[in-house]
């Protein structure tokens, strides 16, 4: 049984556990706030664009000689799978749910065949990512330095996505990251950017007709590249919104659980304490009752 001094310290080592943690939820909720907005916020321009592209796409003339990035290369080979997630702990599962969902992808696609790529984007997913598919990473990517992730930082991802492309190095692009929906709840996303997903997003969007100047497939050519960087950067904006709503969820159960922790080493403390004291009066009256 620990002696009082090591309850003693126990105890104090909790409760400074436990302003720290209560410390990092109040951040995690004033950062939330803003990464929240930011979320919302850039929900419609990616979906509007996805819906552009699906119009562009219905009024080309001869589909054969669209883009390949809307049509894809004709075969379905070799997959890339961009992994996002984030380059900071303590925040619950947000990274391992990602990764989890990541891996069942990487299975499927290894089991059926397939070439698989892998490229990562925070230290987090690649400590995770590379004890089982080290082999397959192609690509490490890490913005612990930036404060705030910018639309600069998904071009460098929609750019490195565009060359490897260029170069014939995969057929098919899945990005994984977390949508967030609230505090409590994130949900982990897999969406295809190349070829680029045809599937509407509003069903009010379908019947909607436009008249395009220049050609589609001039605007097509133009508009597929930054649509790519606009999918990662809307993917971004939703990890940073789960990732604080996961950080704050995490270190408010983690709060709770030092308090119940503290309550419990006080009871013991006080029991140990109370032990000590009776076993010394009773010497004491022992030693009294044999002179």
């Amino acid at each position: 049984m620990p002696s009082l001094d090591d309850l003693k310290k126990r105890i104090k080592s909790v409760k400074s556990t436990q302003k720290i943690t209560k410390a990092m939820k109040m951040v995690a909720a004033a950062k939330l706030r803003k990464a929240q907005e930011n979320a919302e916020k850039g929900r419609p321009y990616s979906q509007k664009m996805q819906n552009i592209i699906l119009n562009l796409t219905r009024s080309i003339s001869d589909p054969q000689n669209a883009p390949k990035l809307l049509v894809g290369t004709g075969i379905d080979k070799t997959h890339l799978c961009v992994v996002l997630t984030a380059d900071r702990g303590l925040c619950g599962g947000f990274n391992s749910n990602i990764c989890k969902l990541a891996k069942s992808s990487f299975k499927k696609i290894l089991s059926e065949g397939k070439n698989l790529k892998i490229i990562t984007v925070g230290s987090k997913g690649l400590d995770q990512i590379k004890r089982e598919y080290e082999k397959y990473i192609i690509k490490k990517f890490s913005f612990k330095d930036k404060k705030q992730i910018t639309f600069k930082e998904a071009e460098i991802i929609g750019n490195e996505i565009i060359n490897l492309f260029k170069k014939n190095e995969f057929d098919k692009c899945i990005l994984f990251y977390n949508n967030f929906k609230n505090v409590i709840t994130q949900i982990p996303q897999a969406q295809q950017i190349v070829p680029a997903d045809k599937t509407p997003i509003k069903e009010n969007e379908e019947n909607l007709s436009y008249e395009f100047e220049p050609e589609e497939d001039e605007i097509l050519e133009d508009l597929l590249p930054k649509n790519i960087s606009t999918q990662v950067f809307k993917a971004f904006l939703e990890n940073a919104a789960s990732e604080q709503g996961s950080r704050m969820t995490a270190m408010d159960n983690a709060t709770r659980n030092a308090g119940d922790l503290v309550d419990k080493l006080t009871i013991n403390y006080n029991r140990s304490r109370q032990a000590s004291i009776t076993k010394e009066l009773i010497e004491i009256i022992s030693g009294a009752e044999s002179l």
